[in-house]
This record gives C-alpha cells, structure tokens and sequence, in this order.
C-alpha cells in the first residue's frame, strides 16, 4: 500500500502501511534499494527452486488501429513499464526476456525491449499462436526454477487487422492443414471462419453428445460481457441482455457475433523470479507463487478420434490440466477464480469440463446453477475474457496471468472475487498447445487490499489517483485513530493530469470511520490544496515536503493554517536508510 495515513512515527517493519508503501506500482522507485542497479551478485543464478510472479501490467486492449498507440513498441513499453513499476524494480534488473507475438517479423521482441532499455540481455522471440503468451510465461518460469536467472520478463503484444484471422504465407505448407483436413471428414466445411467452424462444431458435438443447448454458450457470452462491465481493460465493456446475444448476426451455428472474441491491439507483461530474489528486494507483496504449470502439445487422440471437441484441444487441456492438480498438490474444490480461453463461448463451455471444474457431460447444468459466475462455485473469466476484453493473441496469456495476480493480491477492485486464495489460467491455441496454470499468494501475511490496478490509473489516468484510493481503502481499516488524532478534511485539486485533465480528491479524516471521495462532494473541506499531478505524487512519496512545496510554489493552499499544519500527519516518515 501507498502512503496511506500514516502514524507520526513509522518505524522501518512494524506497520502494515509500511510494507503497503513499499509495495506501490505507480511511480519509478520502491522506497527501498529496489531500484539500484543489478550487481554481479544480482545476476548470479540462485538455486533451482520456486518461480514467483513479483510485476504484472498491461495496457487497455482496444480496436485494432483505433487505440491509443500507434504501433506494438509503445504498447509493449506501456506494459513493461507497468510491470517494472508494480514490482518496484528496474529493467536493469531484468536477467533475460521472453517476448510472444504472432503477427510480425523477426525480433520485433527487440525492437519493443530496446525502448525501454538496451542491457544486452538475451531476449526470446516466442511464437505459439494463440497461447503465445504463456508460452513465453512458461519461458520465464522454467528459466528461474532451472536456477538460470534470478529475473525474467515475460512480455506480449499483437498489433492486429480488423476482421477475423487470415493466413500470411501461401507458398507453404499450413500449420492448421490437417485441422481443417480431419473438420472436412466430420462436419464437412461450410462458410465462415474456420476457426468458427472449428469452435462451432464442438459445441454440435457436445450438444449432439450431452443435451446442451444453444442458449449455454449464449449465456457464457452474457457472462462474460456482463463481467466486462467492471474492467477498464476491457475492449468492449457493454452489457447485453441474452435475447441481443442470440439474436446477433450467426457466425456458425450456434455461435452467433457476440459469442465471437474480436481481434485486438494490446500488450501485457510479467515479472517473473526466484524465491531469493524476493527476498533479498523485499517483493513480499506482490508475490504470488506458481504452483504449477504445464504445457501440452496434441496427441494422436486430436486427429484420430475424429472428435470436433478434441480437434480443438479438449484432450490437450484435460491432460495439463491433470498434471498441474497432481503437481501443485491441489483439488478443483480449492480453486476460487479461472480465467480461461474463450476465444468463443463454445470453447468456455467444453473446456469446464476440460478441466475438470464439472463432470462430463455436466456443463449444461454447470451454467445453468451460475457455478461460473459471482456466488457460484467459481468465477470465470472475471476480467470479461477473450470475448470482451478482447485478444491479442501474443498478449493475452500474460493479460489472463496479470488478471489472476490482481484478484489474488486483492487488487481487482469491482471484478474482486471474494475470498480468492487459488487461481487456475488455462490458454489454448491451435496448432497446437495449451498452457494450464495454479497461482497463490506467496507470503499472505503481506497483504494488499489497494484495488490501484483495476480502478483505472495505470490505464492512462493520474499519476497520484492510486494513491489516493491506497488512502481510502487504508481508513476502512484504521481510520478511526486517524479521525481521532486528524480531525480534519483535506481536498487536493489535481492539475496536470493526463492530456491536462483535473480532477479533485476528498480526504475526510474527521467524521466517523474517515473516506476517500474523487469529484465533487458536499463535504465542506477546512483546507484546499491545488497542486500538479507529478507534484502530489512526490509529496505522497515522501519525497516533497509539504513546507517546500508551499514556498517553492508547487503547492497553493487555502482555509485554516492551523488544519494545514496537519498535513504533515497524514504523510508517511521514511527513515533516512531506507530511502
């Protein structure tokens, strides 16, 4: 957590607000020595051991060429620099790098990384189609359990085309030929996307098989458009009612358009490293353990069964899926959130089963009890999935990876499933492979309950905005002291913003519990202060003092002196050698 009201004296270990402070993913240092330079000892292997992800960030996924970057490096920058940030570390500190994307040419992983630092660091460039990015999580994962490096960065991006997927090269064999080969000899080939048909046709199956009808994977789309809703991620973020779902153009039955993902433009990125690393930078945090995850190619199973669930990876997921249960040592019952491939609702609705988060053949009855959904047995797709939030297909194992650590560090603000201990990623692309993942909170007594992520400030907004939401969620749990001691209300107009927005923040420390309120409010302030963005955010870091801002004129003050003297209450005090 951030600079959440703190006491007048704050020791260096003691309180949970220090380890909040060190702990922010906005602005370019930990109060620490997160950020020095690698040393050599920094850079020597640990022991092979445990991966933990420490840095996640993204950016929004958005509409191919209508978005806010112009080209794959300032997203892949964007993503990174989050990333950086949520750890508290540098990009020197960064050992190797994994880069996944599927549309582009050769070491465009380097053209994106050299933007944001040129170290020399071997960087991979990863291609695995749709489940390109945790292809290249799975890269960093293994590189820092083998005791190779003690910090990888696993990065994705897809700069895309609007409209469905289209092949590149015509004067080669295709890596999807004999998909489309064995789909001829079952369904026969009809118009529409192939992976439509693809997709489509496993949902005939099930239903052929199991008695699900149409209207499952009309709800699963319902889901998970009603879920994006909430994500300021989220390519689409409109809710539908179930008769617009079914009611939508037909694609191939019974996948109608909006039970369709959209091709997108995005990057997300991850920070992955090993148990010393954590410990000796102090990452307790943010870390959040890889239990388990395995990566599963096609069997011969895929073509010879002449299954069309099994065509898209039913068999694949169901083998990693086991595996990773075994390994981490875990049940589905201890599972609370998945975020899962729903390219189309049809692949969610195979794919529970897949799983094993419900019986075969049971997934019509699985939708039906709203057991993938808030207050069901699990949530799935909490972030809008492929569906809605969009899917770029190099990004969007990391985007699912950087979801889960969210919900798991209780950050996702109005997604936040309750309770979220164990989380289970599942990322499919044809071709093929499937990447299946558990997560859990590494050290749970270090806790964040901050939502800074997903309330919308790493996508673009004010620098200062997460802290001010660390210092409203801080006074839900401690602000009866501080209304005690404080009893005053401060409101800060913020200057500077993105694009030079304003905005205004409200901190009242004198009626009951204490809150945190942005925009107007009819709380009546005793003191007002107007500062820049940049400028708050130091001054909540600790790094601006309150008397220097004044008589340096970065910050204008009004209303009763007496209350402003107080303000220096409410900001933390670093001691020198931790700074």
């Amino acid at each position: 957590m951030l600079p959440a009201l703190a006491r007048v004296t704050l020791s260096a270990a003691s309180s949970p607000l220090r380890q909040a402070l060190q702990s922010t993913v906005f602005g370019t240092a930990r109060l620490s020595s997160n950020l020095a330079t690698a040393t050599t000892e920094e850079m020597a292997p640990s022991r092979r051991g445990k991966a933990f992800v420490v840095g996640v960030g993204m950016t929004k996924f958005e509409k191919p060429g209508k978005g806010s970057h112009d080209d794959y490096p300032s997203m892949a920058k964007e993503a990174t620099e989050k990333a950086l940030a949520d750890a508290g570390i540098s990009y020197d500190q960064i050992q190797q790098a994994a880069v996944g994307y599927v549309y582009g040419d050769s070491t465009c992983g380097q053209r994106a990384l050299y933007a944001v630092g040129m170290t020399g660091i071997p960087i991979y460039n990863v291609n695995n189609n749709c489940s390109t990015g945790s292809t290249a999580l799975i890269m960093a994962k293994q590189l820092v359990e083998g005791g190779i490096s003690d910090c990888v960065l696993a990065l994705g991006f897809e700069k895309m085309k609007p409209g469905s997927l289209s092949n590149v090269f015509d004067d080669r064999a295709n890596p999807m030929e004999n998909f489309i080969t064995v789909m001829n000899d079952i369904e026969g080939i009809s118009t529409g996307p192939f992976a439509a048909q693809l997709f489509g046709n496993a949902a005939r199956e099930h239903m052929a098989k199991y008695g699900s009808k149409p209207e499952h994977c009309a709800k699963i789309a319902y889901k998970n458009h009603l879920h994006s809703t909430r994500n300021p991620y989220s390519q689409f973020q409109d809710e539908y009612s179930l008769e617009q779902i079914q009611s939508s153009p037909t694609i191939h039955a019974p996948l109608t358009k909006f039970q369709c993902c959209p091709t997108s433009d995005g990057s997300a990125a991850v920070i992955v490293c090993s148990e010393d690393f954590v410990r000796k930078h102090n990452l307790y945090n943010t870390a959040v353990e890889i239990l388990a995850m395995e990566m599963v190619t096609d069997t011969r199973t895929t073509f010879d069964d002449k299954s069309s669930m099994k065509l898209v990876g039913y068999d694949m997921t169901k083998e990693a899926a086991n595996k990773v249960f075994s390994k981490a040592g875990k049940t589905r019952d201890d599972v609370q959130v998945v975020e899962l491939h729903d390219c189309f609702s049809a692949n969610e609705l195979i794919t529970y089963e897949a799983l094993g988060l419900c019986p075969e053949g049971g997934a019509g009855d699985f939708i039906d009890a709203g057991d993938n959904t808030y207050g069901g047995k699990y949530v799935v797709n909490p972030s809008g999935g492929l569906i809605s939030k969009g899917h770029p297909l190099g990004a969007t194992g990391l985007a699912q990876c950087t979801e889960l650590n969210w919900q798991l560090r209780n950050q996702a603000d109005r997604r936040q499933v309750p309770g979220a201990k164990l989380a289970l990623q599942h990322n499919i692309g044809l071709g093929g492979a499937v990447v299946v993942a558990l997560y859990q909170k590494a050290f749970p007594e270090y806790s964040q309950t901050t939502s800074v992520h997903a309330a919308g400030a790493s996508a673009g907004g004010f620098k200062s905005e997460g802290l001010f939401s660390v210092i409203g969620d801080t006074l839900k749990t401690e602000g009866a002291a501080y209304v005690k001691k404080v009893k005053a209300i401060f409101t800060f107009n913020v200057t500077d913003g993105p694009n030079g927005a304003k905005d205004s923040w409200t901190i009242d420390v004198k009626n009951g519990n204490g809150a945190v309120e942005r925009g107007n409010t009819s709380k009546k302030p005793d003191c007002t202060i107007t500062m820049k963005d940049a400028d708050v955010y130091e001054l909540m870091m600790g790094k601006l003092q309150p008397q220097q801002a004044f008589f340096s004129g970065k910050m204008k003050f009004k209303g009763n002196m007496s209350v402003a003297m107080k303000l220096q209450q409410i900001m933390p005090k670093i001691p020198p050698a931790n700074l």
